[in-house]
């Protein structure tokens, strides 16, 4: 069931590529995100290079990123999907190499409280966004009260390094 969402609210969407020109794919869904009708990106996390999680591949590009909107819940996700198909996203089995990933991992609404949505196309908070450093560590810059300290120290096993700091990486 759908929460109802006070407009407007704050997404926190997680990005990734590991295939093709990944850090100019993230560039550019970036300058995307920017430009949704009824959205406004707001922040914008340092690029992390981090090993696939239950993947194989080549190491992914991962970022987070703030945009404040008034599109209900399930619309985002239904523009985000457009923006990754747009990029060549494909998804032959799951876990697998991608040009571009983009979840909606939280939704914040106005007075800060944490959306919680179950429907059988997503659930917010994302299933598992407290297990992965390449969510947690761009997540903690943006919303550091976001972040428990148990769950940071809980993926220190799983590699991940700054690929480049601040949030210039995504300007075009």
């Amino acid at each position: 069931m759908e929460t109802p969402v006070s407009t407007p609210w704050t997404a926190v969407i997680g990005l990734g590529a590991n295939l093709g020109e990944a850090r100019q794919t993230l560039r550019e869904a970036v300058a995307a995100l920017g430009g949704l009708p009824a959205a406004r990106l707001i922040g914008l996390s340092s690029l992390y290079a981090s090993a696939p999680v239950d993947a194989q591949g080549p190491d992914f590009l991962n970022a987070a990123a703030l945009l404040e909107t008034t599109r209900a819940p399930l619309d985002l996700l239904d523009a985000l999907q457009a923006l990754e198909l747009a990029h060549g996203r494909l998804r032959p089995y799951r876990n697998a190499p991608r040009t571009l990933d983009l979840d909606l991992l939280l939704g914040e609404t106005v007075d800060g409280a944490l959306l919680r949505i179950e429907h059988p196309r997503l659930s917010l908070p994302h299933p598992r966004w407290d297990q992965r450093a390449f969510v947690l560590r761009p997540l903690a810059e943006l919303r550091p009260a976001r972040v428990p300290a148990a769950a940071l120290a809980g993926v220190q096993d799983q590699a991940i390094r700054i690929a480049e700091s601040g949030s210039s990486w995504g300007l075009a």
